[in-house]
């Protein structure tokens, strides 16, 4: 449980309280404070990792999201997470974290082997490799690739924890709480403005945590802490921490995960795992700071070789020193802090490398430490497999030596974290003067700051906060706060990185991205094979793909294709990046939307009626419906259905119908507009009335049948299937607003807020008749068929009745408003109950339509036409409507087609299968002999026997043929006889009254 190279004081963990935690099952300690690559590295693991392609060793390299190395697996069983990174996961007591992308173990790594064919992996190799022979990528390119593929391991079971999605509006965003982020967010929230300042990391500072240096006479971590102070006290301020802003939008709007418990073990009760934030944001302050980059030489990723700034952080943030003999390597002056540090924490400085010429900066810092200073040179080589052992210098003669170390700090120079500012399309610009690329255009209201606008000095960074924080402020209305930003001990070296981008590599690979391998050959050959554009490298290569989107590599491998072109960094181009700027858990997308939240169930207005009644539900879409409604001494459903069935055609049931699609348009041209959409015509229908209707899509397919009813001269009902409720009106929405926008017409979803019961059976009226107040008339004359009138039932209640039928019989659709829907049920049975009256299911209806021949779900599958239902008839011919022209495409309009017939068991004993296939008796069953399938089958108690409804060719000439219908599935052969769809009342006559 030691920590061999934790400091003997110094950083900002808690050393009173040890953590125990297992990395590959061996148990270590750390502090709170840590991360868990903070805490391997004071336990000395400096090997945490395997590259994707080679499976190269690798260790960690930064000390913040832009990591590409060090990439483990957290927790186990159903909470398991791949490819975390080991740089930003907080250390907490029992955390278990696992390496990936090694067999059998991370020291001994049987891919290894993949470095010996690098010469075959090179860029491009797939495109290459796995084209011939063809007849070999199922049997062995196939299952070799995914097998290779993929980093760590998902959780085989469903995730345990909750995740949450909220919306957060405020005057300011400050994104960023390093030192520009802080004065921003104080000068805004000293205003009384609303500010949310939102940074990635559990401690606010950034690099005022990770340096050692002075703001108005004090340290700079502890004036950090003071303005975190200060910000929790003021009202109008919300900072959130473990929060990473990962995409700009339209509108202001910006798209944020808080990591609210994953440095817990588990989350708190009633507490998510992650919580994704929608902020929208009169105005924004970027203060994200800048990511430092590497330069390529020979093992460049060997553990060990790490970034200058993250050897400071973890110096002075983790009091961990990541190596005890250190070799400095850098083309700007920002690394002579690293120097220092290392010198000031008891490390030896072995060697001080400047890629430049003579820097006061790093001259003074290696003099101090007392290091070997090489100007102009540069690290050649790093060497030591599993751990840096020491390095190859060149001197600026080109004599090379060779240096014993364990640790290799590098720096390339820094480029500012502009990504938030290209999600909306702004184009980065090259600044010569930073060696780097520099905000262009931003996100409207966003104003940048700090190192994420180039300006590295900790004044500068300070300076500007406070006034982007009090000019966006200003620009919201609040003013008269005051923030002066303190003294800060600034130093006005040389910042950029100026080269070399390379260092020619007589051994070792130069790696440019750490995450996808790509090599410095890589970039070469893509410029040699003609891939020279920004977007055919990126692509070509795989540079900036995956989780880090080129955080630390896309600027060295563009300048290695400038440098290879022959042109400049600017003329060579950048490709943009994209949402999210780090990696996003699909759970905190989703939210709470999953399981049962992901479709929340619905519930008829008869629900919990149906319950009292012992009824069986039914998931219908989001609907939960009554299937049927069971009795003492009913064997199963098919019994029950029946005594349903039978009810309903001799005596009187009801049925919640509540869950069909219910949408109201009015307007001038509401007749117009219904005329345009669905296949016959409305605006002729009286008032009073109702029509059955059928909308096809642009295509000329069906898309969904349902009733109109007309309310008043510019007012109409129209009704859906519950399956096709959503998209209907989705569809009418676009016809409104696209298709048709010159026309007066208004949509409204009222699905909800009418409870719709029909109620059927010879019966029907007197049940009816019962329920309506006096003076309203429900009579045959009262009410034809297909007539609508509004009323009161029940002592003054508003209703609409319907007369309408779906079952076959005479009936009513009698809706209220939805509040009184639990009262009606009640009422219609109390008012039934001498006449016999039974409530019917969905399994009831099911039979019912299908012994009426009415089309539904399983006949308006997206594949049939008007005419292969039997429906060709009601296409107007004195108008067009949308899917008209194309429904009389030739293929659509072969008389050949399958059509719409029904079906009976030549044995009347046998049953029928839905999905079964129609083939000529005699014939072999082969998908050449298919003439077309079962859409629908029920018992029919009419018939006594199975019916059913399909599409068979030619299907209207052949009634009374014998087909055999096919189950391969269920080993099903019976033979069928075609007869006419309508097995109950052909004629029409009981529906009439």
């Amino acid at each position: 449980m030691s920590q061999p190279n934790r400091l003997a004081s110094g950083g900002l963990i808690d050393r009173t309280r040890p953590l125990a935690f297992t990395f590959d099952g061996r148990t270590y300690s750390g502090h709170p404070g840590d991360t868990l690559a903070s805490a391997l590295l004071a336990n000395g693991v400096t090997l945490v990792g395997r590259s994707f392609k080679y499976h190269r060793p690798r260790g960690v390299l930064t000390a913040g999201s832009e990591e590409p190395n060090a990439l483990v697996e957290l927790r186990t069983g159903a909470r398991r997470e791949p490819n975390v990174k080991a740089t930003v996961a907080e250390l907490y007591a029992g955390l278990e974290a696992s390496s990936q992308n090694r067999f059998p173990s991370l020291a001994f790594d049987l891919l290894a082997v993949n470095q010996l064919a690098s010469p075959v992996f090179v860029a491009g190799f797939y495109y290459k490799t796995f084209m011939w022979p063809a007849k070999l990528w199922e049997k062995l390119y196939e299952p070799l690739i995914r097998r290779a593929a993929g980093l760590g391991r998902a959780a085989e079971a469903a995730d345990p924890d909750p995740y949450e999605k909220t919306t957060a509006h405020c005057d300011v965003l400050v994104i960023g709480g390093g030192p520009a982020g802080l004065a921003a967010a104080l000068a805004a929230g000293r205003t009384g403005a609303r500010v949310i300042l939102a940074d990635e990391d559990f401690a606010l500072g950034g690099r005022l945590i990770a340096e050692r240096r002075e703001l108005g006479g004090q340290s700079a971590a502890r004036w950090a802490d003071e303005a975190e102070a200060e910000l929790a006290n003021l009202p109008e301020v919300t900072v959130l921490r473990r929060t990473s802003v990962l995409g700009a939008y339209d509108g202001g709007v910006y798209g944020a995960v808080e990591r609210v418990s994953d440095h817990l073990r588990e989350p708190a009760p009633h507490q998510p795992r992650q919580r994704f934030w929608r902020i929208v944001a009169k105005r924004a302050v970027l203060a994200a700071g800048a990511l430092e980059r590497p330069i390529a030489f020979g093992g460049n990723d060997t553990p060990g070789v790490m970034f200058a700034g993250a050897v400071r952080a973890y110096l002075n943030r983790y009091g961990v020193a990541p190596g005890r003999r250190a070799v400095v390597y850098a083309n700007n002056d920002d690394a002579a802090r690293t120097v220092a540090d290392l010198n000031a924490a008891g490390c030896e400085l072995v060697a001080v490398v400047d890629a430049r010429g003579d820097s006061p900066a790093l001259h003074a810092a290696a003099r101090t430490a007392g290091a070997l200073l090489v100007f102009g040179g540069a690290v050649a080589r790093a060497y030591g497999g599993q751990s840096v052992k020491g390095c190859e210098i060149v001197d600026a003669r080109g004599g090379s030596f060779n240096v014993a170390c364990d640790l290799v700090a590098v720096s390339g120079g820094w480029n500012p974290t502009i990504h938030l500012t290209t999600h909306l399309g702004g184009r980065p610009q090259w600044r010569d003067d930073l060696a780097a690329f520099a905000p262009g255009g931003t996100p409207p209201g966003m104003t940048v700051v700090g190192a994420a606008a180039g300006a590295f000095g900790l004044g500068e960074a300070l300076a500007a906060g406070a006034q982007a924080g009090a000019e966006a402020a200003n620009d919201c209305g609040f003013s008269g706060g005051t923030f002066d930003p303190p003294r800060a001990d600034d130093d006005s070296g040389e910042t950029r990185g100026l080269g070399p981008w390379r260092v020619p590599a007589k051994r070792g690979k130069a790696f440019v991205d750490f995450q996808n391998d790509v090599t410095v050959k890589d970039v070469e050959l893509a410029a040699r094979e003609g891939f020279r554009s920004v977007e055919h490298l990126k692509r070509y290569t795989t540079l900036g793909m995956a989780t880090d989107q080129g955080k630390t590599a896309n600027v060295l491998g563009l300048a290695l294709m400038a440098e290879i072109t022959g042109r400049s960094i600017p003329a060579t181009g950048l490709t943009l990046t994209r949402p999210p700027f780090t990696p996003v858990a699909l759970g905190a997308l989703g939210g709470a939307h999953r399981a049962k939240e992901f479709k929340p169930t619905r519930l008829p207005p008869s629900h919990f009626w149906a319950e009292e009644q012992g009824a069986v539900f039914v998931e219908t879409g989001l609907w939960m419906r009554a299937a049927y409604f069971p009795r003492a001494g009913e064997t199963d459903w098919l019994e029950t259905t029946i005594r349903e069935v039978e009810t309903v055609r001799t005596k009187v049931g009801v049925y919640d119908a509540s869950t069909l699609g219910k949408i109201d348009v009015q307007g001038a041209d509401a007749g117009a507009f219904l005329d345009h959409v669905y296949i016959n015509t409305f605006s002729t229908m009286p008032i009073g009335k109702a029509r059955y209707g059928l909308m096809l899509r642009e295509d000329g397919i069906a898309m969904d049948d349902g009733t109109v009813a007309r309310l008043g001269e510019t007012h109409y009902y129209v009704t859906t299937s519950t399956a096709h409720a959503a998209s209907v009106m989705r569809h009418l929405e676009y016809c409104r607003q696209w298709l048709f926008p010159h026309l007066d017409v208004h949509l409204s979803s009222i699905t909800d807020q009418w409870a719709k019961y029909a109620i059927a059976g010879p019966r029907s009226r007197d049940v009816v008749a019962a329920l309506a107040d006096d003076g309203f008339d429900v009579s045959d004359a009262g009410l034809p068929y297909l007539g609508v009138k509004e009323l009161t039932v029940c002592g003054g209640t508003r209703a609409r009745l319907f007369r309408l039928s779906f079952s076959g019989e005479m009936a009513f659709e009698l809706a209220v408003p939805a509040r009184y829907g639990d009262a009606l049920i009640r009422a219609i049975m109390a008012a039934g109950e001498p006449f016999g009256i039974c409530p019917y299911g969905a399994e009831a209806l099911s039979v019912m339509r299908i012994e009426k021949g009415h089309a539904a779900a399983a006949e308006l599958n997206g594949q049939t036409t008007a005419a292969d239902l039997g429906l060709g008839g009601m296409m107007s011919k004195k108008k067009d409507c949308i899917g008209k022209v194309l429904s009389q495409r030739e293929g659509l309009a072969d008389p050949a087609r399958p059509r719409l017939v029904g079906f009976k068991p030549v044995d009347r004993s046998q049953r029928l299968r839905g999905g079964a296939h129609f083939v000529p008796r005699g014939a072999a069953v082969t998908a050449a002999n298919d003439e077309g399938y079962m859409t629908s089958v029920a018992y029919s108690p009419s018939n006594g026997c199975w019916v059913g409804l399909g599409f068979l060719a030619r299907g209207q000439e052949r009634i009374g043929e014998i087909v055999r219908a096919v189950d391969p599935v269920r080993d099903g052969d019976v033979e069928v006889e075609v007869v006419a769809p309508v097995f109950v009342d052909p004629e029409g006559v009981r529906v009439r009254g």
